[in-house]
C-alpha cells in the first residue's frame, strides 16, 4: 500500500504539482482510505518528503548520478546522460520536466524541510559531476 501511495503522489506531483495534488486526490487515486495513508504518512508534507526522499533522489542518481560516475570521463558522462534524457522524451512522446527541477521551483522557499531535501539531491549531482572532472584533471583528460 506504500508503494502505491508513492507511485500515485509520484505521479501526481510531477503531472500537476504538490500544491495542486490534494490529499483527497491521492487517496482516490491510490484507492486508500484516509485512515490507510495516513498510517504511512501521517501528513502530506511526510509524503511528500518520501517521495523526495525514495522517488526524486532515486532518479536523479540512476539518470544523472551513476552514468556521469560510470564514463571514462566527465565529458562523456555528461554526453551520455543527455543522450538517454533525449532518447527517453523522444520515446514518450511529452514532456513533463524534470522530477527534482519541478520540485525545487515549488517547494524550496516554501518549507525549510523541503529546501534540505532537495538541496541535499543536487548537491550529490554536483558532486558526483565535480569528483569526475577531478579525475579527469588528475590524468591529463579535456
Amino acid at each position: 500500500m506504500r508503494k502505491k501511495v508513492l507511485d500515485v503522489a509520484e505521479d501526481a506531483f510531477q503531472a500537476r504539482g504538490y500544491h495542486a495534488s490534494s490529499i483527497g486526490d491521492l487517496m482516490a487515486a491510490a484507492d486508500v482510505s484516509g485512515g490507510a495513508l495516513h498510517h504511512h504518512f501521517p501528513t502530506k508534507k511526510a509524503l511528500a518528503l518520501a517521495v523526495i526522499d525514495e522517488r526524486v533522489a532515486a532518479a536523479v542518481e540512476e539518470t544523472w548520478i551513476a552514468p556521469v560516475l560510470a564514463a571514462a570521463s566527465a565529458r562523456e558522462g555528461v554526453r551520455a546522460v543527455f543522450e538517454a534524457v533525449a532518447a527517453q522524451l523522444e520515446q514518450q512522446g511529452f514532456v513533463r520536466g524534470c522530477p527534482l527541477n519541478n520540485l525545487a521551483h515549488e517547494l524550496s522557499l516554501a518549507d525549510p524541510d523541503f529546501r534540505i531535501a532537495l538541496a541535499g539531491i543536487f548537491a550529490g549531482w554536483r558532486r558526483a559531476i565535480a569528483d569526475n572532472l577531478h579525475a579527469d584533471q588528475q590524468v591529463g583528460k579535456d
